[in-house]
This record gives structure tokens, sequence and C-alpha cells, in this order.
């Protein structure tokens, strides 16, 4: 059996996107607190991860500081992936580690996007390309850790990284 992630009938993923390769779109409008996709794949360990990069091609969403949610075959790639982009001025957010919803209305034809600060907690570190006026040109793996961000998203974050801004 095949692993798939779901997604809204509202979406459609692996559209072309102007932020980088392919993207995940609105087909339909879009109100504010809709569940938009759910990740799906294998529970894996660090090690793992880093040993099926070849396979996995970053398409894992953490769920804790030693464990990631991946495709584990080429076969479950396309399924499993969302194809969700970075943004600095993203319209999806997270509910607990794998529910993704809507952070405000998003119109037809709008790319969805999420910030990696808000999901990841890594050594990872990107130029930023997705043109939003407040872009932070490059983002890292530690971004979570901005009093400025944890303000903007407020509870918005993986459950994970929610436990760590608390204990901060």
């Amino acid at each position: 059996m095949i692993l798939s992630s779901w997604t809204s009938p509202k979406t459609k993923k692996a559209q072309p996107s102007k932020i980088h390769n392919l993207g995940f779109f609105a087909i339909e409008d879009i109100s504010k607190n809709e569940v938009l996709a759910i990740k799906a794949g294998h529970i894996i360990d660090k090690k793992t991860l880093d040993e099926s990069q070849d396979v996995i091609n970053h398409s894992q969403m953490q769920v804790t500081d030693n464990l990631y949610i991946a495709p584990m075959s080429a076969e479950e790639m396309p399924e499993s992936m969302i194809y969700f982009n970075h943004s600095c001025e993203p319209n999806m957010g997270i509910k607990g580690q794998i529910v993704l919803f809507a952070l405000r209305d998003i119109k037809d034809g709008e790319e969805i996007t999420v910030d990696y600060a808000t999901i990841f907690d890594d050594n990872s570190h990107f130029d930023c390309t997705c043109g939003a006026e407040t872009c932070r040109k490059v983002v890292t793996g530690k971004d979570w850790e901005k009093s400025e961000l944890q303000q903007k998203y407020g509870r918005n974050f993986s459950t994970f990284i929610l436990e760590k801004i608390e204990k901060s």
C-alpha cells in the first residue's frame, strides 16, 4: 500500500511555482482555518533520514527532535509530497505535528505556503526566494527562536517547537 498525504479538494499540488520549482495551490477560494493537508509517511529517525536523502529528497516533516515523517520509496514520493514552499508571509500554518490549515482566507489560484520556522528545528539554511515584503532573505532551521516570529505566529508552531518555546 502506498502512503498518501491528504489534500483538500480545494487544492492542487505539484503545480509550477514562482517561489521554487513546484508548489501547492488553491483551486477554489479557501476560508481561514480550513484544513488544507495532512502529511503521510513513515516515522523515521534522524539517522535513517540522513541515510535515505536520495529517496526522501527533503520531503520530510519533522515531528520531534529526532523523528520525521517521510516517504521511503520512489513510488511513495509523489503521494506523500504536499509540495508546499516556504514564505516569510505564509497563508498556511500547522496544528499538532502533521495537520496544515489556512491561516487566513486564500483566493483561488494563490500559492499555499508555510513558514518553515514553524515546522523545523535543525541546522539547515537557504536563501529565501519567497518575494514577500518582509522576506528574511536567509531562512534557517533555528528561526523559530526569533522572538518576532514567536509573536507573529503565536501557537501556530509544531507541537515539539511550541514545547521548546514554552521552556525558553
